[in-house]
């Protein structure tokens, strides 16, 4: 389906002050939320998600680490080089980066098990096994990070099926060097 990347003058009214929203937190639109921007219901949806993840108690590398692992499984271009930018500039090791843009799960037990989760969670659509969410716990996540997880997988999710429908939205320059591909 061809997608408009939507600029606030080009979007729908209901839809421009959710973009300059945007533009106000990140200081700039992604070219996903300008694409969501033809549909006001959707661009809503996105960006109520987006504040909601954003403002939970997660820690945000182990959040980035679950949109990553969303990512791959789902075979989110786009998710995964937002993810993957996000992590590095919070200061992630980038060889641990690639590790999890390759499909395997980061050295780090706690960041192992949300990665872990996230995939099961996207692979089998919710139905994860009692072990996977035995060891979230056991790496001191409570009942309301491993939400948030969901949360997360969810906004990664909407993001993954806009971009697939979409025919790949145009990675925004600053995600450029984090392209991915699916190994």
């Amino acid at each position: 389906m061809d997608l408009t990347i939507h600029t606030p003058d080009t979007a729908p009214a209901e839809s421009k002050a959710l973009l300059d929203g945007i533009a106000e937190d990140l200081g700039f639109v992604p070219n996903l939320a300008a694409t969501a921007a033809a549909s006001p219901t959707l661009l809503a949806g996105f960006d109520g998600l987006r504040r909601a993840v954003g403002s939970g108690a997660l820690d945000p590398v182990l959040r980035e680490t679950a949109g990553v692992a969303v990512g791959v499984a789902a075979d989110n271009r786009y998710g995964v080089a937002f993810h993957s930018t996000v992590l590095s500039g919070l200061g992630a090791d980038d060889g641990e980066i690639e590790r999890m843009r390759s499909g395997e799960p980061p050295a780090d037990p706690r960041a192992a098990a949300v990665y872990a989760l996230a995939r099961e969670l996207v692979l089998t659509r919710g139905k994860v096994a009692d072990g996977t969410v035995r060891r979230a716990t056991e790496e001191g996540l409570s009942p309301g990070e491993i939400l948030e997880i969901v949360a997360e997988c969810t906004f990664v999710g909407l993001i993954g099926v806009l971009d697939n429908l979409a025919g790949r939205v145009t990675l925004d320059e600053f995600l450029r060097p984090w392209a991915w591909t699916a190994p």
